[in-house]
């Protein structure tokens, strides 16, 4: 599957300027996974803004 970073960039809601990531969907599912995290695209745009990408954090956004 080809990876289209400038079309995935359109929709991607990350709003941390120095993420490499950005567009980059699959590495950044990876990165987030990695860390025990959920990925900025899956909150609120408040939720995103906070910068805890953690479980809790989503579930209690989404209870």
């Amino acid at each position: 599957m080809e990876c289209i970073i400038e079309k995935n960039k359109t929709a991607c809601s990350c709003t941390y300027e120095g993420c490499d990531k950005k567009g980059k969907c699959c590495e950044c599912v990876s990165y987030h996974k990695r860390r025990k995290e959920i990925p900025g695209c899956f909150f609120s745009k408040e939720g995103e803004r906070s910068y805890d990408r953690s479980y809790k954090r989503f579930a209690a956004e989404n209870m």
